[in-house]
């Protein structure tokens, strides 16, 4: 019971972070290269630990070679000077130096390859991982890009069915516009047929007539003689003619 209890929460508590990771990717790349980089230093400390110990080893096999000569030529010169004893002394000194020479540059030799093979193991995982984390990163950018592009899709989308809803709206509002403009029209033409222009035209030639007649009797009362009109008054007398000639005519 422990066990599936255990199991559910764990299976939870995945549910929970992969929904965090869903949601800021940028933040689960940044600390897998936070990761990478403490990773690295690590390894660089170890890697200088083991440089270190090749380093001593190549000393130790400079030593051994200069003791090797140094006796070497010790036993020589002995054994010309016929000093039998000190001669093998250095004999033996000789040969544990050249032992120990043998086996420290054993040594040394494998330590500086598996320093070379760590180095390049170091190398190439580091290319490899800079390289996931690129196309990691390249891939949130895309995915950026693409959902940008949808919701832009979908507000022009959008846009459209809005804009063709207001077209026909104002298709409507232009046919309505349209008919009151046919309907006035329709209005004022009935209206201007229905007027009588016979009598008003009638009545405007008598009006003239009147006021060219109002005209004649004032002229003829002062004496003037209007061109193109008839001097004789509604009084029946005559009066001096006084020439006038349109607006030039002034009353004495």
């Amino acid at each position: 019971m422990f066990n599936r209890l255990a199991r559910l929460i764990k299976g939870f508590f995945g549910l929970f972070v992969g929904g965090l990771e869903r949601k800021n990717p940028e933040a689960l790349l940044q600390l897998e290269k936070d990761n990478l980089q403490k990773q690295l230093g690590e390894y660089n400390k170890g890697l200088s630990g083991h440089a270190a110990l090749v380093e001593r080893l190549i000393s130790r096999v400079r030593s051994l070679e200069a003791e090797e000569k140094d006796l070497h030529a010790k036993v020589l010169a002995n054994l010309r000077a016929g000093n039998k004893e000190a001669a093998a002394q250095f004999a033996l000194r000789h040969q544990q130096a050249k032992t120990e020479h043998v086996a420290v540059r054993g040594q040394m030799e494998e330590s500086e390859r598996m320093y070379k093979e760590l180095l390049t193991a170091r190398d190439v995982t580091m290319k490899a991982a800079r390289e996931k984390i690129e196309k990691v990163a390249r891939g949130i950018n895309e995915a950026k890009v693409a959902k940008a592009t949808a919701e832009l899709n979908q507000m022009a989308a959008g846009m459209v069915t809005e804009i063709g809803a207001a077209g026909e709206t104002l298709g409507r509002l232009e046919e309505i516009v349209r008919e009151e403009k046919e309907k006035a029209a329709g209005v004022a033409r009935v209206a201007r047929d229905s007027i009588d222009m016979t009598g008003i035209t009638m009545k405007a030639g008598e009006q003239k007539a009147l006021e060219d007649l109002a005209l004649a009797d004032f002229a003829a009362m002062e004496g003037i003689a209007i061109e193109g009109a008839s001097a004789t008054g509604s009084t029946g007398g005559e009066a001096p003619a006084k020439t006038m000639s349109g607006p030039q005519a002034t009353a004495e």
